[in-house]
């Protein structure tokens, strides 16, 4: 992988096999582990179910234990879901996940949809702290992204770059 955006394009293209294969209606679970084993097999680094401190004053943990679905290459944080429809608050997960990791791009899959494209949201954290999600279009069977869209919360509106 070249750039963030080519490991962005692989993992994509890693769950629409997995989607491809197995299609909706599984728990959660099966699609993570199902996701797990379609990276190793095209040999991208990944960390599952990797633990997220939580820090507070002065770099003390406060104990509390977030668990990273995927962490692709130490760059992109995955999130699986397979639920009816994303909603702001899965997205405003999303976001606390990449302020506390310091990380840049996360990726929301839901597998519960007819259509990945339709179930895959694409966060950018900015370097001011500000946020830009899109929905991944395909063309020629590549993602591609675009047409920001609002996410109607107002916690998230307050520090998300919408047009």
């Amino acid at each position: 992988m070249h750039t963030i955006n080519d490991l962005s394009s692989a993992i994509i293209g890693a769950a629409i096999e997995v989607h491809h294969t197995l299609g909706p209606g599984l728990l959660e679970s099966a699609y993570e582990q199902c996701l797990a084993q379609e990276l190793s097999l095209r040999e991208i680094p990944f960390e599952r179910q990797k633990p997220l401190p939580v820090h507070y004053i002065q770099g003390n943990s406060i104990g509390l234990g977030y668990r990273l679905d995927f962490l692709v290459a130490g760059m992109v944080l995955v999130e699986v879901k397979a639920i009816d429809a994303l909603l702001p608050i899965h997205q405003a997960q999303l976001l606390s996940y990449l302020k506390l990791g310091r990380w840049r791009l996360g990726l929301l899959i839901n597998f519960h949809v007819p259509l990945l494209r339709e179930g895959i949201k694409r966060v950018v954290l900015g370097l001011d702290g500000s946020m830009e999600t899109s929905p991944v279009k395909m063309v020629n069977s590549l993602p591609l992204c675009g047409e920001y869209f609002g996410c109607g919360y107002a916690a998230l509106r307050s520090c998300a770059r919408i047009g």
